[in-house]
């Protein structure tokens, strides 16, 4: 079946989602889990850092796969090893999956740093996709489709996979988290790009040396590195709202869950929205590299200083309100990075784009552990503060990205 650009727009959004369920099942799962395989929280922990470990490390060759056999064949394989693996994690203890807790403990950790490798795909190939089938001017919104899961799976995960494990367990919680990647894998097997859907990109020359050469551009390290303090800033969201909240602003749990929220609801609309407004800026009087620029460099300032005064303010319910303006903003910058990405890349914007996904993994590594360091010497309120200087560094790190830099295949 032969579908339009638009509608692999959508169906990049939908294997994110589904990606971002298989990634996150365990930690709605993993209450119950505990008891039944009697499992610490520290090693819960170690489950955690084994996803992340394989999903960092295999960004870069997972992108280089995708600018090879293209976004669909990539995420077809990608989703339909998702399942696999899931499949996997929930027999684990069960029937003949069944072992000692030690034992349990290490195949739990090989499945979930396999899971993470093959998660690693997502981004990068959903980049090349965008690349290949979206025209430059509408990159910009296109990607905040695609980015816009982040927030819907942070939405649904714990409000889908909670249901299901109180009604059903665990094991089927697992299982029901697999149902929407083997539909997307599925569809990335039925589908074929129509004519209008495939863009000149393919038919660039894709030098390895010119490749290396744009890779160690001033504008893509910039680019980069300001990604990676992104990557500090939403994983500080991710990992630590919730405790702040509880711990330090003093809310029960179930109003701490439920206000911890907020800041994907409103995500679902920051994302896609700047990165229409990024096109628009493009394609209006600030051309090319000030349309691109201005979206996160605003966005970055805002999130700065909402971060700054959720720290100061006295009134708890203050707070919440900007922290959750904090988080908006911060994840509203992802599309014009991902737009500017494929401008710098051309044709190798699988490549390009796992290489600054890595960056915001390293960054996503460092956030969770140093935050409660800082929290720990300096108190949470200049824990926050740095997180908001950090955003700021971000922001003035893009009057050096020039995204009108183009590949050679173009000049």
């Amino acid at each position: 079946m032969r579908v339009g650009s638009w509608v692999l727009v959508v169906l990049l959004f939908l294997t994110a989602s589904a990606s971002f369920l298989c990634r996150v099942n365990i930690s709605v799962t993993g209450a119950l889990m505990m008891r039944d395989l009697g499992f610490s929280q520290i090693e819960m922990g170690r489950l955690f850092s084994a996803f992340v470990l394989g999903y960092a490390i295999f960004q870069v060759p997972a992108g280089v796969a995708a600018d090879r056999w293209g976004a669909r064949r990539t995420l077809a394989i990608a989703a339909f090893w998702w399942v696999t693996v899931t499949l996997l994690l929930a027999g684990l203890g069960w029937g003949p999956f069944g072992s000692a807790a030690g034992g349990m403990l290490t195949q739990l950790l090989i499945l979930r740093f396999v899971l993470g490798v093959g998660e690693a795909p997502t981004y990068p190939a959903a980049g090349q996709g965008v690349a290949n089938w979206i025209e430059p001017s509408k990159q910009g919104f296109a990607n905040g489709v695609v980015l816009a899961s982040m927030g819907a799976g942070s939405i649904v995960a714990p409000l889908l996979l909670s249901r299901v494990m109180v009604a059903r367990g665990w094991r089927i919680a697992m299982l029901a988290s697999a149902i929407p990647a083997l539909v997307v894998a599925l569809a990335w097997v039925s589908v074929r790009e129509s004519k209008s859907a495939s863009r000149t990109i393919e038919t660039q020359p894709r030098s390895v040396e010119g490749s290396a050469s744009r890779l160690a551009s001033f504008s893509f390290v910039l680019l980069t590195l300001s990604y990676t303090l992104e990557g500090y800033l939403v994983n500080l969201f991710v990992f630590w709202n919730y405790l702040y909240l509880v711990q330090v602003r003093h809310f029960d749990l179930l109003r701490a869950g439920n206000l911890g929220s907020l800041p994907w609801f409103l995500a679902v609309i920051t994302i896609p929205m700047s990165g229409y407004i990024s096109d628009r800026l493009v394609a209006g009087p600030f051309g090319l590299c000030w349309g691109r620029r201005a979206v996160p460099m605003v966005g970055f300032t805002c999130g700065g200083i909402f971060l700054a005064l959720g720290a100061r303010t006295t009134n708890p319910y203050f707070a919440v309100a900007y922290l959750t303006l904090a988080t908006a903003t911060v994840l509203s910058v992802e599309p014009p990075f991902w737009a500017t990405m494929m401008e710098l890349a051309g044709a190798r914007s699988g490549t390009f784009g796992g290489v600054m996904a890595l960056g915001a993994n390293i960054g996503g590594l460092i956030s969770p552990a140093l935050t409660p360091i800082l929290a720990a010497y300096l108190g949470w309120k200049n824990a926050l503060y740095v997180g908001g200087g950090i955003a700021v560094v971000a922001a003035a790190l893009w009057f050096g990205v020039s995204p009108s830099v183009q590949p050679e295949a173009n000049k």
